[in-house]
C-alpha cells in the first residue's frame, strides 16, 4: 500500500538512483513500514540441498550486490536472499546509464557488469551476520579483466563458503563479455572442478545459474554434468538476450532483458530442465514471476523454490508476502499439502 502511493515518485528517478534509494529504505526503516511478513506455514517448508526453506520464494541476485540487507529482506518475507554477484576485486561495472525500466512492458533492461565492492567488503558484512538465522545465498563471479576467471571462481569459493547457506555459480551473465563461453561443455566441467574442490567435503552446496538463452544440446550437456558433478541445484535462468515484442522506449537498450515478458521463455527452460534431469536435480524457477499464480505453475513445473527482482520494481518489497500468503489457496484448490509434493506434478 505504501510502495503503491510512493511508486510515481521513485519512477521519476533515474533506476539506479531509485534502486540505491530502495536499499537505502531497507537499512533504515522497519520492516513494518514495508512489508507485513506472513506467518510461518509448514506447508510451505522444504528441504532443498539439504537446507531447509521456510517458504520457496526468494529474492534473486542483483538487488543486494555487496551483502547490505539480507535481513531486511528476510523479515519481509521472502524465504531466502541470494547477495552479488560478488568478484574477487571491486569493479565499477559498465557506464552508466546501464539500468532502464520498460514500465509499458513490467519489465527490466540491464548492463550493470557485475558492479559491486569486491570480495574483502562483503565477507566483512557476512563476517558480521554470522550466527544469524535465515537462509541466504552468495552468487559469485569473475572480475571482467581477469586473466583467468576460473581461478576467480575458485578464489570466490574459497572466500564465500563459510558465510554462504549456499553458493550460485553464475555464468550466465550476459553483460561480461565472454561469461557466458563457461556453459560449454569442456569449460564447465573444469570450472565446476575447480569450484568444488575449492569448497572442499564440507563447504555448503553449489548451485549453477544459467541463461535462458540454450539450445536443447546444451541443456542435455547441463543436465548430464550437473548430475556428474553432484551440483545442489540448477537455477534456470537468468535475463535474456532475445528481445520479443515490447511496448517501451528503452526496448531497444542492450543488455539482459528480465520480467514479465521473459515469463514464457524461462518457463518452457525449466520444463526442459526438468525432462533432462528427470527431477533428479533441484531447480529453482526465475524469470517472469510475479505473482502467487506464476510461482504455482513454476512449482508444478519442477520447481522446488523460485526467484524474482524485477516484479519488486514495480510492486514493492511486500511482493513476498503477497505470493506466499496465495500459495496454500493454490496448493489447496489443486489438491496438494506441501511444496514438495507439488513439484513437477504438471
Amino acid at each position: 500500500m505504501v510502495y503503491s502511493l510512493l511508486r510515481p515518485l521513485i519512477f521519476r528517478l533515474d533506476a539506479e538512483n531509485a534502486h540505491g534509494a530502495a536499499l537505502e529504505a531497507l537499512r533504515t526503516m522497519p520492516s513494518s513500514m514495508l512489508a507485513s511478513p506472513p506467518r510461518p506455514d509448514p506447508a510451505l517448508q522444504s528441504n532443498v540441498a539439504g537446507i531447509d526453506f521456510p517458504n520457496p520464494v526468494g529474492m534473486a541476485a542483483g538487488f543486494d550486490k555487496n551483502g547490505e540487507v539480507p535481513d531486511a529482506l528476510l523479515r519481509c518475507g521472502f524465504g531466502f536472499a541470494e547477495l552479488g554477484s560478488v568478484t574477487p576485486l571491486p569493479q565499477e561495472g559498465n557506464p552508466r546509464p546501464r539500468l532502464f525500466r520498460l514500465a509499458e512492458d513490467r519489465a527490466v533492461i540491464n548492463r550493470m557488469g557485475f558492479n559491486n565492492e569486491g570480495a574483502q567488503v562483503v565477507e566483512a558484512r557476512m563476517k558480521r551476520r554470522a550466527g544469524k538465522p535465515g537462509v541466504v545465498g552468495i552468487n559469485i563471479g569473475a572480475n571482467k579483466d581477469s586473466a583467468d576467471r576460473v581461478a576467480d571462481y575458485a578464489e570466490m569459493t574459497r572466500i564465500m563458503a563459510p558465510y554462504a547457506s549456499y553458493l550460485a555459480v553464475n555464468i550466465s551473465s550476459p553483460n561480461t563479455p565472454g561469461l557466458r563461453a563457461l556453459q560449454d561443455e569442456g569449460a564447465l566441467t573444469g570450472l565446476l572442478d575447480a569450484v568444488l574442490d575449492a569448497r572442499g567435503e564440507v563447504g555448503p552446496p553449489v548451485f549453477l545459474k544459467v541463461a535462458p538463452d540454450l539450445e536443447p544440446a546444451d541443456v542435455d550437456a547441463i543436465a548430464r554434468i550437473a548430475a556428474d558433478k553432484k551440483l545442489g541445484a540448477l537455477m534456470i535462468s537468468n535475463t535474456t538476450i532475445t528481445r520479443p515484442a515490447l511496448a517501451s522506449a528503452n526496448r531497444d537498450e542492450g543488455g539482459g532483458l528480465s520480467g514479465a515478458p521473459i515469463k514464457a521463455l524461462a518457463l518452457q527452460r525449466l520444463r526442459d530442465f526438468y525432462k533432462a534431469t528427470g527431477g533428479a536435480i533441484p531447480l529453482i524457477g526465475i524469470g517472469g514471476i510475479a505473482t502467487a499464480e506464476d510461482a504455482w505453475e513454476r512449482i508444478r513445473a519442477g520447481a522446488s523454490l523460485v526467484q524474482l527482482y524485477s516484479a519488486m520494481v514495480y510492486e514493492g518489497p511486500g511482493i513476498a508476502a503477497k505470493i506466499v500468503r496465495g500459495l496454500p489457496e493454490l496448493m489447496a484448490r489443486d489438491g496438494f499439502s506441501s511444496i514438495a509434493e507439488a513439484v513437477g506434478s504438471e
